[in-house]
C-alpha cells in the first residue's frame, strides 16, 4: 500500500512542478519578498524587522494560494484527461490515490515554502556586516549543485528540487546567525505555514473530490477565511450582536479549524513570550494541522470511494 502510496505522490509531484501557474506564483512571491529590501530602507534603523515580517507574511500569502490552485485542479486535470481510469483499473484503491495526490501536493508546498523562505533568510543574512560574500559563495554554490543535480538526473530533473530546496534553506538559515531572533521568526513561521497549508489542501481534497474546480477553490478560499475569523466568532459581543449571532459565531469557531493559530504574534515567533515558548508551540500547532487533515482525508476518501465517473 505505502509503495502504491508513494508512486502516486512522487507522479503528482512531478506534474504540480511543471505547471507554468506554480513558476508564476513562486516569481512573485521571491519579488514582494525583494521588496522588503526597499521597504526596509524607508524605516529608521528597523529594516531587518520589515524584512523579517514582510517575508514571514509573504511565505504565509502565496503558500495558501499555491494550496488552493494545486487542491482545486489536481484532481480536475486527471479526470480532464481522462488518466484516473486506467490508473483506477490497477490494483489501486481509491484512498490510496486520493492520499497519494494530497502528498503530492504537499511536497510541492514544501519546496515552495523552502525556496520562499530561503530567500526571506537570504535577505536577513545580507543584513549583516561583511555578509555579503559568504551569501553570495553560498548561493552560487547552490545554484552549481542545482545545474548539476538537473544534468545528471536527466529523468528525474523534477525531483532534484526536493533536496536542494531544503539544503538552500537550511544554508540560509545557517548564515542567519547574527539575528537569532528574527531567524527563529522566519524559520517558524515557515513551519507553521506548512502546517497551515496541509489543513487548506486537506480542505481543498474533500471540495474536489464531489465539486468543480471554480466551486472548490471558492469553497476552499471560505473555509480559509473563517478559520482565519474562529477567533473573532468564538468572541462576538452578545451585547452588540446579540446572544443568537453570539451562539453561532461560537458554534462555528468550533467546526472550523482555528488557523489563526497559524499566524501567531511577532512577540510569540521572536521568543518574548515566557509562557509560550515557540518551539512547543509550533509542535503542538503541527499536531493540531495533522489531526484536522487526517479527519478531512478521511472524509474527503468516504465521497470519492462513492463518486460515479460515467
Amino acid at each position: 500500500m505505502l509503495a502504491r502510496i508513494a508512486a502516486v505522490a512522487l507522479n503528482s509531484y512531478r506534474e504540480a512542478v511543471r505547471a507554468r501557474i506554480l513558476y508564476g506564483l513562486l516569481g512573485v512571491a521571491l519579488a514582494t519578498t525583494a521588496c522588503s529590501l526597499v521597504v526596509g530602507t524607508l524605516s529608521l534603523h528597523q529594516e531587518v524587522r520589515v524584512v523579517s515580517d514582510l517575508g514571514a507574511a509573504s511565505i504565509s500569502l502565496y503558500a495558501v494560494v499555491v494550496a488552493i490552485v494545486l487542491g482545486a485542479t489536481s484532481l480536475h486535470d486527471e479526470l480532464e484527461r481522462k488518466t484516473i481510469f486506467p490508473i483506477l483499473t490497477r490494483r489501486l484503491r481509491r484512498h490510496e490515490y486520493l492520499v497519494g495526490k494530497y502528498l503530492g501536493a504537499l511536497a510541492t508546498l514544501g519546496v515552495f515554502v523552502a525556496i520562499d523562505g530561503g530567500a526571506v533568510l537570504a535577505l536577513l543574512a545580507l543584513e549583516g556586516e561583511n555578509a555579503g560574500a559568504p551569501v553570495a559563495v553560498a548561493t552560487v554554490g547552490l545554484l552549481a549543485l542545482l545545474a548539476v543535480l538537473l544534468f545528471k538526473l536527466r529523468g528525474a530533473r523534477v525531483y532534484a528540487l526536493l533536496p536542494w530546496s531544503v539544503a538552500f534553506f537550511a544554508t540560509m538559515a545557517f548564515l542567519c546567525v547574527h539575528v537569532p531572533d528574527e531567524r527563529r521568526m522566519v524559520i517558524a513561521s515557515a513551519f507553521l505555514t506548512l502546517s497551515e497549508v496541509a489543513i487548506v489542501t486537506a480542505v481543498a481534497s474533500v471540495f474536489s473530490s464531489f465539486s468543480s474546480p471554480f466551486l472548490t477553490a471558492i469553497f476552499t478560499l471560505g473555509v480559509f477565511v473563517l478559520g482565519r475569523s474562529a477567533d473573532s466568532m468564538a468572541h462576538l459581543p452578545p451585547r452588540m450582536f446579540g446572544s443568537q449571532i453570539h451562539a453561532i459565531g461560537a458554534s462555528l469557531a468550533r467546526v472550523f479549524p482555528n488557523l489563526q493559530v497559524y499566524v501567531p504574534p511577532r512577540l510569540l515567533l521572536v521568543g518574548q513570550v515566557p509562557d509560550a515558548p515557540v518551539w512547543p508551540f509550533v509542535g503542538t500547532a503541527a499536531i493540531h494541522a495533522l489531526f484536522y487533515a487526517t479527519l478531512l482525508l478521511t472524509l474527503s476518501a468516504l465521497i470519492f470511494r462513492k463518486r460515479d465517473f460515467q
